[in-house]
């Protein structure tokens, strides 16, 4: 059995409308986290998408499975397949600073 499990995810690109405020609110609090805004999206998505029971009760349904998507999807690159797996701190003597910097891939 291996010691490493390394998990390579998939990102599309894809193009959103936000209100000026809430693009200037996206940018503050990717900012205040140190992150992308694009992982601000990703998260925030994923944790209202996870907490909504409405929502998980009709991804289990016939409906959910035959949507017409809306999301203006760009067509992938070969730059864009796949992004490696991002760092995690090794310790938790890490700072939250250096720790925020490894997560969102930057350097501190």
């Amino acid at each position: 059995m291996p010691l490493l499990e390394v998990v390579q995810t998939r990102y599309v690109s894809a193009s959103i409308r936000l209100t000026d405020t809430t693009a200037l609110q996206l940018d503050q609090y990717a900012t205040f986290i140190h992150a992308s805004a694009d992982e601000v999206m990703e998260q925030a998505l994923a944790y209202v998408f996870a907490k909504d029971k409405d929502f998980q009760e009709f991804l289990r349904t016939p409906e959910a499975q035959r949507i017409a998507p809306t999301l203006r999807v760009r067509k992938a690159t070969a730059n864009d397949a796949v992004e490696p797996p991002a760092r995690k701190p090794v310790s938790a003597a890490s700072s939250p600073t250096s720790a925020a910097a490894i997560v969102a891939g930057s350097k501190a």
